[in-house]
């Protein structure tokens, strides 16, 4: 079922072709540990669509306690690595993205990895 779907997962959705995305489609009806670990990677891209850092405090504890919950090990660490992390990852909305990313994309590096791996 997963054979030659890594792409898939690792793509953004609006990147895919016609046939990756009815794959896509397809595993998603699926209860695998892959998917629901998809399925984190991608809510956790509306992190950096905040703007208020009070939203952004709420939505990073909510996925990091939901991310806990799914018995993931991969995404579980994550989660702590991200908890650990969490004032560097705030004082950027803090700062009013003002100031650069980089450590930040680090991290997000980092969790990518992770998830890759999952």
């Amino acid at each position: 079922m997963l054979i030659k779907s890594r792409w898939v997962f690792l793509k953004r959705p609006d990147n895919l072709t016609e046939k990756q995305g009815s794959k896509l489609a397809e595993l998603l009806k699926h209860n695998l540990k892959t998917v629901k670990s998809y399925l984190l990677k991608e809510e956790f891209q509306l992190f950096w669509a905040y703007a208020s850092p009070y939203w952004v405090e709420l939505f990073l504890d909510d996925w990091c306690a939901k991310t806990m919950r799914s018995k993931i090990e991969p995404m579980k660490k994550v989660a702590r690595m991200l908890r650990n992390h969490r004032r560097l990852l705030l004082n950027w909305f803090w700062a009013e993205r003002r100031f650069s990313s980089g450590v930040v994309e680090g991290f997000n590096n980092k969790a990518k990895l992770t998830t890759r791996k999952a």
